[in-house]
C-alpha cells in the first residue's frame, strides 16, 4: 500500500479553476491526496506540519489536464507505445488523466480485456488511466459489444476507435441500448464510402499535390446522421473529432434541441491547417485531414463561444515503419500529449480564445462528460494538478519526446508556455 504523500503548498500562484470559476492570486494545498484548500484565502488555514512549500513564482496552478482522446499499443503493439511511456508523456505535458482508446490488438471488447488495462494501469502508469470499450465485436461495427458488462468491469465510454458504425440500424441500437446503461457513445465522424482512399482534405491544395482527397461532406453528413439518431433514441453522444464548421453548427443546434449531444476536437485541427503538411510530411497525415485556415478559424470560434465541448491531444503513436512511406500510403496518426496544452496556449496568446475557456475543455468539461474524478480545484477533489508558465518559450527536441513513437507534427517548433510541475493523487510526477 503507497504510503500518504507528503502535504504540499503551492505558493504565490495564479490560480485558475473553470469547473469554479476561480482566476486569482493565492495558494493551493495539497492533503493526502485531495485538495485541501485553492485560491486566495487557501493561506489563511496555514500550511500543515511538515508540509512541502513551493513557491511557483506566478505560475499557473490549474486542474491537471484530462485527455479522453488517447490511443497506446499495448496490448498488442508495445513497440509503439505502452501504458506507462504514453503516462510519462501525458506527465511531460500536463496531463493527470488518459482515457484510452479500444483500437489495440486484442480490441477492448471483453471485460476481461478492460481489466487488464486497469490493472497494467494500476501497476505502471504514472497518471490515471481509464479505458474505453469498443462500440462493435472487433470495431467491425457489425456486432453490439456487451455495454452492460464492459461498463460493469470499468470502461468509462465506447468508441469504435478510429473507424466508424456505417450502419445506421446499428448506430441506432448502440445508442438506445448505451442509454439504458446511462453510457456515453463517442463517435469517429467519417463516411468512409464517400471519403474513399482520400488521404487529403478536398481543395485546391490537394490538386496541387496530386493526392487523393476526402471531401468536407464525408464528415458532416455523419456527423448530421448520429445527431438525428440521437434524438431519435435519446442517447448519450459525443462527437470525438469533428473539423469543419458544419460539423460545429450542427452540434449546436442539436444542443439547442436540449439533447444529450456534445464535440471534441483534436488540437491538431485548431492549430494547423493543410497548408502544414508541405512537401508530403505524413506526420501531418491525419484522420480526419487537416482542414483549410478558413475551417481551423471557424474551429476557433466554436471552441471560444462554446459549441465544441472538449480539446484532445488525439495521441495516435506510428513507428518508422508504418509512416515512412509515399504520403498516400503512410499510417493516419501523431503523437500529441507532451505538447496539447503548449499548442493551445498559441490560442491564447493569439487572443483568439481566454485562457479559461482552454482549460475547460481540457479539465472539466471532459470530466463531467464521462463522469471521471479530477478537472477542479474544488475541496475535497483529487490532487491532480498541472503547475505551467505560459510565458516561458522552448523548442520541442524529438529527442526528449518520452512517447516511445516520436511523429509529432511539431517537431524543433517554438513556444510559449512549458509545464513546470505535474501532480497526480499529491504526489509530484513530473518536474
Amino acid at each position: 500500500m503507497a504510503a500518504t504523500p507528503t502535504p504540499i503548498l503551492l505558493a504565490n500562484a495564479r490560480v485558475i479553476d473553470p469547473a469554479n470559476g476561480i482566476d486569482e492570486q493565492g495558494s493551493v494545498l495539497l492533503v493526502d491526496g485531495r485538495i485541501a484548500a485553492a485560491g486566495a484565502t487557501a493561506l489563511n488555514q496555514g500550511a500543515p506540519e511538515g508540509a512541502q512549500v513551493i513557491d511557483v513564482a506566478g505560475a499557473v496552478v490549474a486542474p491537471g489536464l484530462i485527455d479522453i482522446g488517447v490511443t497506446v499499443g499495448e496490448p498488442g503493439g508495445e513497440h509503439r507505445e505502452t501504458l506507462a511511456s504514453a503516462s510519462q508523456a501525458a506527465a511531460a505535458g500536463g496531463v493527470t488523466t488518459i482515457v484510452t482508446s479500444p483500437q489495440t490488438d486484442p480490441v477492448i471488447d471483453d471485460p476481461a480485456l478492460v481489466d487488464f488495462v486497469l490493472r497494467r494501469a494500476r501497476d505502471t502508469a504514472v497518471v490515471n488511466v481509464h479505458p474505453l470499450a469498443a462500440l462493435t465485436k472487433q470495431l467491425g461495427g457489425e456486432e453490439m459489444s456487451e455495454i452492460g458488462l464492459l461498463r460493469e468491469a470499468g470502461a468509462v465510454g465506447f468508441s469504435n476507435g478510429h473507424r466508424s458504425v456505417t450502419h445506421s440500424g446499428m448506430m441506432r441500437r448502440l445508442l438506445t441500448y448505451a442509454r439504458d446503461f446511462d453510457a456515453l457513445v463517442m463517435h469517429h465522424t467519417e463516411d468512409p464510402d464517400l471519403a474513399g482512399a482520400g488521404v487529403i482534405n478536398e481543395s485546391l491544395a490537394a490538386s496541387w499535390k496530386g493526392l487523393p482527397s476526402s471531401p468536407r461532406e464525408a464528415e458532416i453528413i455523419m456527423v448530421e446522421r448520429d445527431l438525428r439518431l440521437a434524438a431519435l433514441t435519446r442517447g448519450r453522444y459525443h462527437a470525438q473529432t469533428v473539423s469543419c464548421a458544419d460539423s460545429a453548427v450542427a452540434v449546436g443546434r442539436a444542443k439547442g434541441k436540449g439533447l444529450d449531444v456534445t464535440c471534441g476536437i483534436s488540437i491538431n485541427h485548431l492549430t494547423l491547417n493543410e497548408n502544414d503538411i508541405g512537401p508530403y510530411r505524413t506526420f501531418f497525415k491525419m484522420s480526419p485531414p487537416l482542414r483549410s485556415e478558413e475551417e481551423r478559424l471557424a474551429m476557433v470560434a466554436a471552441l471560444a463561444d462554446g459549441t465544441i465541448d472538449v480539446i484532445i491531444s488525439n495521441h495516435d503513436p506510428q513507428d518508422v515503419e508504418t509512416k515512412r512511406h509515399p504520403f498516400a500510403e503512410a499510417a493516419d496518426g501523431a503523437i500529441g500529449l507532451e505538447t496539447l496544452l503548449a499548442a493551445g496556449l498559441r490560442l491564447v496568446h493569439a487572443g483568439e480564445v481566454p485562457l479559461s475557456t482552454l482549460l475547460a475543455a481540457m479539465t472539466c468539461n471532459p470530466a463531467r462528460r464521462l463522469g471521471l474524478p479530477g478537472g477542479s480545484l474544488a475541496t475535497g477533489a483529487p490532487a491532480d494538478i498541472v503547475v505551467f508558465d505560459p510565458d516561458r518559450p522552448w523548442v520541442l527536441d524529438k529527442a526528449r519526446i518520452r512517447s516511445r513513437s516520436k511523429n509529432t507534427p511539431f517537431e524543433d517548433a517554438r513556444f510559449s508556455g512549458q509545464v513546470l510541475q505535474t501532480i497526480v493523487a499529491g504526489r509530484i510526477v513530473s518536474s
